[in-house]
């Protein structure tokens, strides 16, 4: 059984339709991307997942459970962590307390406790370490992001919802971003990551589902993805400018 399916989604914002009937799934321990043009309902399908957003059909199992509906906060207590595109730190914390705030699904915890945790995810993260009580405003884009994906990892998920990870990063930023992806899976969380960048999302995901206007167009490992030369000129190629 996947850790999370998604059956027949259909989301619509009023009118328009943005997915249309997406069905894909994601196993215990696995990177996957989703990739595609701009509008292809890359950051819907994640936006949906979380709450954020209602299905209007279809639906969303994990864990043997369906979500569809669920508020956010309900569904952050069940396991699954979304990291927004555009970081969304609170300017006025420092980076610490940015990323304390990110295990406030888990009930009341010790300051003690939190500090600890947070010293874990400076572990995990150390060219944040030095930054640990500078404000979330002054903070560079790659540090931002950063502190962004350890407040996620503090909610403790077993799915990581990461939503342009490396939008606007210089590229050696983008390299550390990746690599610190592929620890975060090492260390047993799911992820399931929507990317501008196909080529870095294809080094460290298992699969790949390429999107199309709210539809799975084609599906894959990164090296299948990446060989077929239709599928590389469509949706693969260079770096898209937003995400979907």
């Amino acid at each position: 059984m996947p850790l999370i399916s998604l059956e027949g989604l259909v989301v619509r914002y009023g009118e328009i339709e943005a997915l249309h009937g997406l069905s894909i799934a994601v196993d215990a321990g696995e990177v996957v991307t989703l990739l595609g043009a701009n509008g292809a309902g890359k950051s819907t399908t994640l936006r949906t997942i979380s709450g954020l957003m209602k299905p209007a059909q279809g639906d969303i199992i994990f864990d043997g459970q369906s979500i569809a509906g669920l508020a956010p906060e309900t569904i952050v207590k069940l396991g699954i962590a979304h990291v927004p595109e555009g970081r969304r730190l609170f300017p006025g914390l420092t980076a610490r307390e940015n990323i304390m705030l990110g295990a406030s699904n888990r009930g009341r915890i010790a300051k003690s406790q939190l500090v600890i945790e947070s010293d874990e995810m400076f572990d995990l993260f150390p060219d944040i370490r030095p930054f640990a009580d500078a404000l979330g405003w002054t903070l560079s884009g790659g540090q931002q992001q950063m502190v962004a994906v350890a407040r996620g990892l503090m909610a403790k998920p077993r799915l990581l919802l990461l939503d342009e990870p490396s939008l606007g990063l210089a590229p050696v930023i983008v390299q550390k971003v990746f690599a610190i992806i592929g620890e975060i899976r090492r260390r047993g969380t799911t992820v399931l990551l929507v990317e501008q960048n196909a080529r870095m999302a294809l080094s460290v995901a298992d699969r790949g589902y390429v999107l199309e206007t709210g539809t799975m167009a084609v599906q894959g490992k990164p090296g299948e993805l990446w060989s077929n030369d239709e599928v590389r000129a469509a949706y693969l190629g260079g770096r898209i400018a937003k995400s979907g």
